[in-house]
């Protein structure tokens, strides 16, 4: 079994991953045609305007709320659950791998961590399935979704929260503490989904994210003496280097204007001391703004893809398992023809 077969999470990771992921998409849309409003009137529209796009991201707000309170339950309760809390904490072989491959990236080493190469002609048994690297972005992501949480929260009634801390300047600082979040984790977001969507080994989508390991089988007979990690057994997608390169230039071009976007907007989310002085042309950064929520549109569109596959491979999976037991019983498999 190669490190490109076996499955990433359980079954219900599999499924709250994807939902958190939907939860995590309604609320980027509704929260930037709020911020950009202008820049995405057709959004706003869309949404039932500003009340109703407000009402959307409170629901979706609620939502993440549900889901953080199911997943830290799922990790105190549940065996698997702990489990998997324990793979993701940082190991001394974790912080080897950074400082090795710090000294690769400055050529001091000649090559990488094992732990930090998953695809680079490694077993399975070899490799973690989560690197440092993977662990980071858990951590980041867990971070920056509790804070969000928690300023979203705080910021619901603008005057209860004004009148709690007394001034204006308090309540909208958690207003811009808010913004800048959701800034961040956007790019991050935008990366993660060129990163999972683009890479040469699961182009268009990595399927392990959503076909649970429990359905993708522990050995294949063909492949008992396989060696490595099965990427010199992949080809590469004809469309993938067209592809990669135009999405990897819309990903690079909607971070940069949401960035730029933040910073020109007075106030929101980021103080007016850091608004940039000068014009800027207002057709490009409205465009390079609708082109990033492009990007996370495509974010959802693979994530849909990828239960889709999920679905096809359950069938499969049940289907070949029914013509085993038909064998069994001494019939002989059906078939389409």
């Amino acid at each position: 079994m190669t490190n490109l077969d076996h499955g990433k999470f359980t079954r219900v990771t599999t499924l709250f991953h994807s939902l958190l992921a939907l939860d995590v998409f309604l609320l980027f849309f509704t929260g930037y045609a709020i911020m950009f409003n202008s820049e995405l009137w057709w959004m706003v529209t869309l949404m039932g305007g500003a009340t109703g796009v407000t009402a959307l991201h409170r629901a979706a707000g609620l939502g993440l709320v549900a889901l953080i309170v199911f997943w830290m339950v799922l990790m105190v309760i549940s065996p698997t659950g702990r489990s998997n809390f324990s793979e993701i904490v940082p190991r001394k072989a974790d912080v080897d791998a950074f400082l090795q491959d710090v000294q690769f990236m400055l050529g001091r080493t000649e090559e990488r961590h094992p732990h930090a190469r998953q695809f680079a002609g490694y077993e399975a048994d070899e490799v973690p399935l989560l690197s440092y690297v993977g662990k980071g972005v858990v951590f980041i992501f867990a971070v920056e979704l509790l804070l969000l949480t928690i300023s979203g929260l705080l910021i619901w009634s603008k005057t209860g929260l004004m009148q709690y801390f007394a001034t204006r300047t308090a309540a909208m600082a958690f207003v811009i503490f808010h913004g800048l979040l959701g800034v961040i984790m956007v790019m991050g977001v935008m990366f993660h989904i060129f990163e999972h969507g683009m890479h040469p080994a699961f182009y268009p989508v990595e399927t392990k994210a959503f076909i649970p390991r429990s359905m993708i089988p522990e050995s294949h007979d063909e492949d008992d003496d396989h060696e490595g990690t099965g990427i010199e057994a992949l080809e590469l997608a004809p469309s993938w280097h067209s592809v990669s390169t135009i999405f990897g230039s819309l990903v690079v071009v909607g971070i940069v204007s949401v960035l730029m976007g933040s910073i020109v907007r007075e106030g929101y989310p980021v103080p007016r001391e850091l608004v940039v002085s000068g014009d800027v042309t207002n057709l490009l950064l409205t465009i390079g703004i609708n082109i990033g929520m492009f990007v996370l549109f495509v974010g959802i569109v693979l994530s849909m893809y990828g239960n889709v596959m999920r679905v096809r491979w359950e069938k499969e999976m049940q289907q070949r398992q029914r013509e085993g037991e038909t064998v069994a019983d001494g019939g002989e498999p059906q078939t389409d023809d």
